[in-house]
């Protein structure tokens, strides 16, 4: 099994998780080489709710066979509908594509900011349907926003288990005030880490058929599912 080293040297990342099956064998890849990730589902791309759900469970049973802490985000496909609007028709790996992963690794980092996490990184990098270069500038991108002196929007931290997801977002309290501040001098590093080489994607197809993952067959968002032939 490859192994990696994340900058810096670090030993605990935020790790941006899409799904069970693109998670499987980079949650291996990280343990193996000594590197504690906290798994981030930022997805309200996913629809309908239902299809989110089951993805969320999935994912929350192999962390917790792992012993790996799992943060859930707010659900909020309408704000992710506005992020992408005009976009609807636009093909895979098109600039739809780029407009959601900003919105969800825009979220990623700003947590990652708040929970003092230095480096970020995605299991989107590890999808062959994903082009890589808009995953890496989608999250160089948000990183960037993690600044000094940014404010971040996105509602208030919770604390968490390993054992069971943690929901992270506004509650009907904080709707109004609308913002928190950043830990001063907070930065975060993406890392571009390509987790489909050093036999990751093999290992990836492995994994899903060990644990017998629901394995779907579109990115999430209904664009992408009427695009797909296979849900015609």
């Amino acid at each position: 099994m490859l192994k990696v080293e994340a900058p810096g040297g670090v030993g605990e990342i935020l790790l941006h998780a899409c799904c069970a099956p693109c998670s499987g064998a980079v949650l291996e890849c990280l343990r193996d080489s000594g590197i504690r990730p906290v798994v981030f589902f930022s997805n309200s791309n996913i629809a309908p709710r239902a299809e989110y759900e089951l993805r969320l469970s999935e994912l929350r049973r192999y962390t917790d066979l792992l012993g790996v802490e799992l943060v859930e985000d707010e659900y909020d496909h309408g704000a992710w509908l506005s992020a992408v609007r005009g976009l609807e028709d636009e093909p895979e790996r098109g600039r739809r594509c780029e407009a959601c992963f900003r919105f969800r690794l825009r979220r990623a980092a700003q947590y990652a900011a708040s929970r003092g996490l230095p480096v970020l990184a995605t299991t989107l990098a590890s999808s062959r349907w994903k082009d890589l270069d808009q995953v890496n500038a989608a999250g160089c991108e948000a990183v960037a926003a993690t600044a000094s002196g940014n404010t971040a929007t996105l509602g208030t931290l919770r604390g968490g288990t390993a054992s069971e997801a943690q929901r992270w977002g506004p509650t009907q309290e904080d709707v109004s005030g609308g913002s928190w501040p950043l830990p001063q001098h907070t930065t975060v590093v993406f890392w571009p880490q390509n987790w489909r080489k050093g036999g990751l994607q093999e290992r990836r197809n492995e994994v899903v058929r060990e644990q017998g993952f629901y394995n779907q067959t579109w990115c999430g968002c209904e664009f992408s599912r009427k695009q797909n032939p296979l849900n015609q």
